[in-house]
């Protein structure tokens, strides 16, 4: 257990809570895995992208690569709360293949998404460039390609049991397809999670 993979989204709907930092870090601390690599949320740091997009017309093609851009702030972010509240180092890294050298060293990697989602453009299955593919799809993507066998997303909510229907407005109606494509994959087994960390 110790030694599987897990990539952990921390939703963006949670980067207005006071007590983030700390129960995040709890959270952390309790979590059987040592491998884990953190990925940032959107919350409101995309909502002014997606507001300029509203405002200013700039196209799902701009807009995509700026709201990337937005996920850079929100990694470093979180390396900064989890500073304070966290037992390990956090380290933004670019590249998935940083990732085994921060855990030898103890540390909890933490995923710039942006460099990643450039380095993925000229992959099979790369994410479309929408609005309607948000960061549940992108860690989704990052899971895949990370070969890890545990996906959680922290979430800001009540997490009912048909959480993965994209009808229920909890994770975009792409995320569903990424997941089925990796667990019908014979050499990888991803066990998906959701939990509220405010519950």
């Amino acid at each position: 257990m110790h030694d599987l993979k897990t990539v952990v989204k921390v939703g963006g709907s949670l980067f207005d809570w006071p007590e983030l930092g700390q129960r995040l870090g709890q959270w952390l601390d309790s979590h059987a895995s040592k491998k884990i690599l953190l990925v940032p949320g959107g919350g409101p740091t995309v909502d002014v992208i997606r507001s300029f997009d509203q405002w200013h017309g700039l196209g799902e093609e701009a807009a995509h690569w700026l709201a990337l851009r937005a996920l850079t702030v929100n990694a470093h972010f979180l390396a900064t709360i989890l500073t304070t509240f966290y037992s390990s180092k956090p380290v933004v890294i670019a590249d998935l293949q940083e990732a085994d050298a921060i855990w030898t060293q103890q540390g909890i990697p933490i995923l710039d998404p942006f460099p990643f989602a450039q380095i993925d453009e000229h992959q099979p299955g790369r994410l479309p460039h929408s609005w309607s593919v948000t960061s549940d799809s992108l860690v989704a993507r990052v899971a895949v390609r990370l070969e890890a066998r545990q996906l959680v997303l922290i979430k800001s909510t009540y997490v009912p049991p048909d959480w993965m229907d994209p009808t229920r407005g909890i994770v975009d109606a792409y995320f569903e397809s990424i997941i089925r494509s990796a667990q019908s994959m014979a050499d990888l087994s991803l066990s998906v999670s959701a939990v509220n960390l405010r519950g």
